[in-house]
C-alpha cells in the first residue's frame, strides 16, 4: 500500500497484544487489532517537527494495513471505507483505509469542530462578499452580503444544507479570513494523530492538496463527538435559522441531506442513525461519514469514500453495517 498511516505505524509498534475475533457475521471471520489498554501518553512526532502529538491508545481503534472482510460486500463501488466500533474499540471493516481520498464536504466536520471548540456559538457574524462569491452549481444556503447570523445558525445551515457560503462565513467570521482558519483545522487534525490529512478550504471544495483517509476522518469524528454542541449539530434533521438580511428578519428551514435521516434510504435493520454527513464532488466521488447505533447500544463510526454513485454509496454503506456491525 503507498500511502501508510504515520500515526497507525507508531502506534502499532507499541502494541503489547492484539486479538483475532470472529466477525459479527456469519460470512467469514475477519481480524480485529485492538490497542492494550494503558493510560500511557505516547508522544508521535509529526513530519520530524519538534512539537509531539499526544495520543492516548486506550482510547482509539487501531488497525493495521490489510483490508478486512471486504470479500463479503460489493467493495468495489468504492475508493476507500470502514467501520469502526467505538464501544468495544475495534475496527471491524477496512477497505484502503489508510489511502489518501478526496473528503468533499465531509471537510465540514472538521470545521464544525473548530466552530464548535473555539467559537462562541452565540456570536454574530455579518457575511461578506467572499463568502457569497460561489459557483452556480455549489451547495449553499443563500446568504447575502451584509447578512448578520449566528455562528450557531450557520453551523446548522453548514452540516444540514452543506453550505458552502457558510464554511465561508464562518472561517472569516472567526478569524477574519480563510488561511489562518485552515491552519487551525490541519494543527488539529495533526493533534488528533490525522497525520495524512490536509485541508486547504473549510468547504471541502476541490483541490488536489486537499486530502485526508478513512482512518484519519474515523479520528477527526470520533474526536468531535466529544463536543456536547458538536453533537447536538450533527445528529440534528431540521432546523429553523432566524437572521438579519437585508436590515429584515428572515427564517430558513434547512434539512440534512443524510438519506437515512430523510428517510429516502431504508436503515439496516438493528441499526439507529444518529448523524452523517454527506460530500460529493467529481473527484471525490460519493461520500458519507456516519454514526449509528445497534442493537447492542454499541456506537459506530461507518465511512464511504469515492462511491461512484449515490445508490452504490448507500448499498456498499447498509451491507459493511449489516455483515459487521451488528
Amino acid at each position: 500500500m503507498k500511502c501508510i498511516n504515520k500515526i497507525t505505524s507508531l502506534l502499532l509498534a507499541l502494541v503489547l497484544c492484539f486479538s483475532f475475533v470472529g466477525c459479527k457475521s456469519n460470512t467469514e471471520s475477519i481480524a480485529t487489532y485492538k490497542m492494550y489498554d494503558s493510560s500511557s501518553v505516547y508522544g508521535i512526532t509529526h513530519n520530524g517537527s519538534s512539537s509531539n502529538v499526544e495520543m492516548f491508545a486506550k482510547d482509539l481503534c487501531v488497525v493495521g494495513t490489510d483490508d478486512l472482510g471486504t470479500s463479503a460486500v460489493n467493495s468495489q463501488v468504492a475508493g476507500a471505507a470502514g467501520a469502526f466500533n467505538l464501544t468495544d474499540k475495534s475496527v471491524v471493516y477496512a477497505q484502503s483505509i489508510h489511502e489518501k481520498m478526496y473528503p468533499a464536504s465531509t471537510t465540514k466536520i472538521m470545521t464544525a469542530y473548530i466552530a464548535c471548540l473555539y467559537g462562541d456559538l452565540d456570536e454574530f457574524y455579518t457575511v461578506s462578499a467572499n463568502a457569497v462569491k460561489q459557483d452556480s452549481d455549489s451547495s449553499v444556503i443563500n446568504l447575502k452580503e451584509g447578512d448578520v447570523i449566528s455562528l450557531r445558525d450557520l453551523l446548522y445551515g453548514l452540516m444540514l444544507r452543506s453550505g458552502n457560503d457558510a464554511a465561508i462565513a464562518i472561517a472569516e467570521g472567526m478569524y477574519g479570513d480563510v488561511e489562518t482558519f485552515v491552519a487551525k483545522m490541519n494543527e488539529t487534525a495533526k493533534s488528533l494523530g490525522a497525520t495524512n490529512t490536509n485541508f486547504v478550504t473549510p468547504n471541502g471544495l476541490h483541490d488536489e492538496n486537499h486530502y485526508t483517509t478513512v482512518y484519519d476522518m474515523y479520528l477527526i469524528l470520533n474526536a468531535a463527538m466529544q463536543n456536547e454542541a458538536f453533537y447536538t449539530i450533527f445528529s440534528a434533521s431540521k432546523y429553523t435559522a432566524s437572521y438579519t438580511s437585508g436590515g429584515s428578519n428572515k427564517t430558513a428551514e434547512w434539512s440534512t441531506t443524510n438519506q437515512y435521516t430523510t428517510g429516502k434510504i431504508t436503515t439496516p435493520s438493528g441499526f439507529t442513525v444518529i448523524g452523517g454527513k454527506t460530500g460529493t464532488t467529481g473527484a471525490a466521488g460519493y461520500c458519507l461519514v456516519l454514526l449509528s447505533e445497534n442493537e447492542e447500544h454499541d456506537k459506530i463510526i461507518s465511512i464511504v469514500f469515492n462511491a461512484d454513485c449515490r445508490s452504490n454509496l448507500y448499498l456498499l454503506m447498509n451491507e459493511i453495517l449489516s455483515n459487521y456491525c451488528l
